[in-house]
């Protein structure tokens, strides 16, 4: 007994359009006339002159094509970087250090800060981009944030 005899799917694959004593001459099984019988049919959303399912329902949503990649981060992700002992940041706080740090993505081209959460400890943040809250509550903390400009 040999092994290619064991396979489970053994038959043959039919081949159409080999003449009258294949069983599958002539039309090959397609039925006679018309277009699903030719060759190159697409059909495939087209539902009998019915208005078709992809135009009845309504367009969803918008992708924008200049999309901005920035990071954002709130002031308590912030606080619990710098709590972390391994992540020994030194005073100032970039988008630079972060990636390094492997902190935040490097797709990211601009850094956001805002305000949620709390920060206790003073650090200089520079960012493209600050909320008014977390530019309050960085100086209350005796730190300062510095807007870059580009």
């Amino acid at each position: 007994m040999y092994l290619n005899n064991l396979t489970k799917n053994n038959k043959k694959k039919i081949r159409v359009g080999r003449g009258i004593g294949s069983g599958r001459g002539k039309t090959s099984s397609r039925g006679h006339k018309g277009q699903k019988s030719r060759s190159g049919v697409a059909i495939k959303s087209f539902e009998g002159g019915q208005m078709p399912l992809y135009r009845r329902l309504p367009k969803r949503g918008f992708k924008s094509i200049t999309k901005k990649n920035i990071a954002i981060l709130n002031l308590s992700k912030i606080q619990n970087i710098i709590d972390k002992t391994q992540n020994n940041l030194q005073k100032i706080i970039d988008l630079k250090t972060l990636q390094e740090k492997k902190l935040i993505n490097k797709k990211f081209i601009k850094l956001k800060i805002l305000g949620s959460g709390e920060l206790k400890k003073n650090i200089e943040i520079s960012a493209h981009f600050a909320s008014k809250e977390a530019l309050s509550k960085v100086e209350k903390a005796g730190g300062k944030i510095n807007i870059i400009k580009k």
